[in-house]
């Protein structure tokens, strides 16, 4: 039996290997900030980040790192073809301690959420749900699990019942009214999440055993849909923040990077999407939301 340190050891090791917190835990805040900070300044009032906020912030990352320790698990008769140096098809992780560390998860974030509300529990675990739901339909359905579009189609609503968490949580604590500028706000993180799930998704050849939407759009279409979610990401940032004059204009100024981006891989013909334009993107419009959010009187 593995003792209790060792496992902490190997899900620690997993953690950094495959969550890598430099990457999941500043999106996490980078949106949590943003989506709040947005959705109170809509309302007329100042914001500052209150316990809540930290509160929703953890929600969001554990939620991460539950689905991130879910995919591999659902991913590993895919891995131990294509990727054999991953976590669990070597052993230095199995799937029980992964499941045990999902339970911990789960019950840690429903009663810090709990705290908040019974609502924001509720809608953080019905995300959790979601994503369990949908490793059970993968195993059911081949067309779902290897199809990269729809795939797309049926997972992607685990984000937005994120997004929804978050929004959720503010209104059911009266912080926020919920109307069009909620779901503005879901379609504006849509849309800058789905510009990196193409990016990353969309090059002029497909390696041995990569699941490229440019697969099936062809690479010129699958760089238009990434450079169209850019630009709806930008109009949504729009309709939210230009009432408040330039300084609600400027997280509308990540948009050179889609450009950048989108010219350089048509102009070169040959690789993959330049992948900092992307990231960048989203650095870039959550911190200018977050600034706009600081600064606004």
């Amino acid at each position: 039996m593995t003792s209790l340190p060792r496992t902490l050891a190997r899900l620690g090791r997993f953690v950094l290997h495959r969550f890598q917190p430099h990457r999941y835990v500043t999106y996490g805040l980078l949106w949590v900030l943003a989506l709040e900070g947005t959705a109170v300044v809509a309302t007329g009032t100042s914001w500052r980040p209150s316990g809540a906020t930290w509160v929703r912030v953890t929600g969001v990352v554990l939620a991460l790192l539950f689905l991130r320790m879910l995919d591999e698990q659902k991913d590993l008769g895919h891995d131990r073809v294509h990727h054999p140096d991953r976590p669990l098809v070597t052993g230095a992780i199995t799937a029980a301690e992964l499941r045990g560390a999902m339970t911990a998860i789960t019950v840690a974030a429903t009663a810090l959420n709990a705290v908040l509300s019974v609502t924001a529990a509720l809608l953080l675990l019905a995300a959790l749900g979601y994503g369990l739901l949908l490793a059970a339909l993968e195993r059911l359905s081949p067309a779902v699990r290897d199809r990269p579009l729809l795939n797309l189609s049926v997972a992607y609503p685990v984000q937005v019942l994120l997004g929804a968490y978050v929004y959720g949580s503010l209104a059911a604590a009266g912080t926020v009214t919920a109307d069009w500028r909620g779901a503005a706000l879901l379609a504006l993180s849509a849309c800058v999440f789905l510009h990196v799930e193409f990016a990353r998704k969309t090059a002029w050849e497909a390696p041995p055993g990569a699941r490229l939407y440019a697969a099936d759009l062809g690479p010129r279409r699958s760089a238009a849909v990434t450079a169209g979610l850019a630009a709806g990401a930008v109009g949504c940032q729009i309709l939210l923040c230009a009432p408040d004059g330039p300084l609600g204009l400027l997280p509308c100024l990540a948009a050179v990077l889609p450009a950048w981006g989108t010219r350089r891989f048509l102009s070169a013909g040959r690789g993959g999407w330049p992948m900092p334009t992307a990231t960048g993107f989203v650095v870039v419009t959550y911190l200018g939301l977050v600034a706009r959010a600081v600064l606004r009187p």
